[in-house]
């Protein structure tokens, strides 16, 4: 897959398969839209395309920051994009200024001129340009002046079980990964770079990595102890993570912290990848160390029963 960041860095193509969105999780209702363009563009002879936009609109537009969390990282989507069988991603820097285009202007000056677009594929419902004038009537309506055709993924196809990346995010806030795995068609995870901790772990039994997750906007799901599968190397583990303040010892500052089962190596400045299966329990304050320390021992065992229930979901 080929990447463009900006419009102007794209050759136009002879045949282009297009389509475009912000497809934020890139679940279920995505990948049909996604599948069907790669589809088309084989059948045809020609080329997939898809127009994402960045930083997110909803991130611009509502400037807040931290308003909205994704997701997915742009390496992520990237990595799903390319497993998928996208020919090209045009990155369009989104601004305020890029906003007031009009649907009309989005047409003819990037779906017809830069991309050269002859299938235009979207999913049910689509909006586009300025104030979301642009609709599948629109697109029907101007598609002929500017020789494209349109095709729209029917509702009952987009959306048969509500998937949205809305939805998600809230499953995620809440620590249900199981709810938003269904979704997304496979675990949600998360990359970052593992850092020194305070070493209290090791010194109640269960030795922690702390993670630092490099892109702020990046979505955390909600505080708690989870099972996860550790991916660092290229070798998959067994573990379980906190996400929290740790109030028993009296954290000030919310870390993201994995025990990794049977390991026993340095790995500080090392990149590793948290695969969610399931959420074990809230984060709370315990009366001591020592009760701390006894239900690290029972979350470790609910941990590798859950983990023994889907060895093969670490994707």
């Amino acid at each position: 897959m080929k990447i463009y960041h900006g419009i102007n860095n794209f050759k136009r193509l002879p045949y282009a398969v297009v389509t475009s969105g912000t497809f934020d999780g890139v679940h279920k209702g995505h990948q049909k839209i996604l599948k069907r363009v790669v589809e088309v563009a084989r059948k045809e002879g020609g080329e997939s395309v898809l127009i994402t936009f960045w930083p997110h609109p909803r991130i611009v537009l509502n400037n807040k920051t931290g308003f909205l969390k994704l997701i997915n990282t742009i390496d992520e989507k990237q990595q799903i994009l390319r497993s998928i069988g996208i020919d090209h991603m045009v990155m369009i820097p989104f601004t305020k200024e890029f906003s007031n285009t009009t649907s009309e202007e989005f047409i003819q000056n990037i779906l017809v001129e830069a991309i050269g677009t002859r299938i235009l594929i979207i999913g049910y419902n689509h909006r586009f340009g300025k104030n979301r004038e642009g609709s599948f009537e629109s697109l029907v309506g101007e598609g002929p002046h500017y020789g494209f055709e349109v095709e729209e993924i029917p509702k009952h196809e987009m959306d048969h079980v509500g998937i949205s990346s809305t939805i998600i995010r809230k499953a995620l806030n809440t620590g249900d990964v199981s709810r938003a795995r269904k979704y997304l068609g496979r675990s949600f995870s998360l990359t970052g770079l593992i850092i020194h901790g305070d070493k209290l772990g090791s010194k109640l039994g269960f030795p922690t990595a702390n993670i630092q997750v490099e892109e702020t906007y990046k979505l955390i799901p909600a505080d708690g102890v989870y099972a996860v599968y550790v991916t660092l190397d290229g070798i998959t583990y067994q573990g379980m993570l906190n996400i929290g303040m740790r109030p028993t010892v009296n954290g000030n500052e919310k870390r993201i912290e994995v025990n990794i089962f049977d390991f026993d190596k340095k790995i500080y400045g090392k990149m590793v990848t948290i695969t969610f299966v399931k959420r074990i329990r809230d984060e709370i304050r315990f009366e001591n160390i020592e009760s701390l320390s006894r239900q690290l021992s029972k979350d470790r065992q609910n941990a590798i029963h859950i983990l023994s229930s889907h060895k093969d979901d670490h994707q």
